[in-house]
């Protein structure tokens, strides 16, 4: 397939607003907080990030430190206890519901576990959020075999997901996710359940897809080796906080935290 194409087809109007929003996401004071048996628990304690157009940003740290809770804040699946969420200049906590709901449109999701329909071919799978968007049949198709392509699936697309391995899977969600043409990718986990072979592959369709789409992608991983081989910055992560942010193509490239200084020292053992 032809890059240049998949370029002017995916990015189309859209891609002058993600190269000319040098901050895709803005997130200002967030917190967020849950009632426990032991009291209030503070999954994200005012913390504050900037994710730039096109860049692949991580979250990183141990469990429970708030980067899964952090990232669906993004597009308010978890809504924030108070701050500020802008995505693309659009402040989402002020957003009526019907707004917002189209505005989610925008931004695509990869989960760790896939979430696909069993009882759905693939095709049917990457077509789904398609078929709820009322995209015409003609259209429809043509995205879906693209997407397909993109993710070196187009000979499944007939097959169900059980007859799929782990990483052709998670190739599946990915497709599906990137099919509405989104301008952010969202992806939690998506290499923790593979094997170190399919996550690199998993990574490197991550990566094709943000070079040759222009998608923003935002990550949230345990596994350094993830951060090392895709991220351009990444957050650090501990107990509800952001503790640094690094530049990962910086040459002075130094973490000033203890918890950063050992993650990248000794990878971690996260």
């Amino acid at each position: 397939m032809n890059d240049g194409n998949l370029k002017q087809y995916f990015v189309g109007t859209s891609g002058g607003i993600l190269f000319a929003v040098s901050k895709m996401i803005q997130l200002t004071k967030i917190k967020k907080t849950y009632q426990t048996s032991n009291g209030l628990l503070y999954a994200i304690d005012t913390v504050s990030v900037q994710i730039r157009a096109g860049e692949i940003f991580g979250f990183i740290g141990f469990s429970g430190a708030g980067k899964s809770t952090l990232l669906r804040c993004i597009n308010l699946l978890e809504k924030p206890d108070s701050g500020t969420v802008l995505v693309g200049g659009e402040n989402f906590m002020s957003l009526p519901k019907k707004e917002l709901l189209k505005q989610r449109r925008k931004i695509g999701m990869v989960f760790q576990h896939y979430n696909l329909l069993q009882n759905a071919t693939v095709f049917e799978n990457v077509a789904f959020p398609l078929e709820i968007a009322k995209t015409a049949k003609v259209e429809r198709r043509h995205r879906v075999l693209q997407c397909l392509e993109i993710v070196g699936l187009s000979e499944k697309a007939r097959d169900y997901p059980s007859k799929l391995s782990g990483g052709q899977k998670q190739r599946v969600a990915i497709a599906r996710a990137i099919v509405t043409n989104p301008k952010i990718l969202l992806c939690d986990e998506p290499t923790s359940a593979l094997d170190p072979q399919t996550t690199q592959t998993i990574l490197q369709y991550l990566k094709l897809i943000n070079k040759e789409l222009g998608i923003t992608i935002v990550l949230v991983t345990h596994e350094m080796g993830v951060v090392r081989t895709i991220c351009d910055r990444v957050s650090v992560m501990e107990k509800g906080k952001l503790i640094e942010t690094l530049d990962m193509s910086d040459a002075t490239f130094s973490p000033q935290s203890e918890l950063a200084k050992y993650l990248f020292t000794n990878g971690g053992g996260i």
